[in-house]
């Protein structure tokens, strides 16, 4: 089962260090904005805001 059609993989880097960690799938029809979740960075060793990245 991979992803569907409209979903598309993104990237999620970290806001402090700018480290790639994750990446995660979106339906850009319904999210149109930049997605931001709080993730565990191993860069900082801390729970981070992590930003949508191109």
């Amino acid at each position: 089962m991979g992803a569907k059609k409209k979903d598309k993989i993104i990237t999620m880097a970290c806001t402090e260090c700018q480290e790639r960690n994750y990446t995660t799938t979106k339906n850009k029809k319904n999210t149109t904005g930049r997605l931001e979740l709080k993730k565990y960075c191993s860069r900082c060793n801390l729970h981070q805001t992590h930003r949508e990245t191109k």
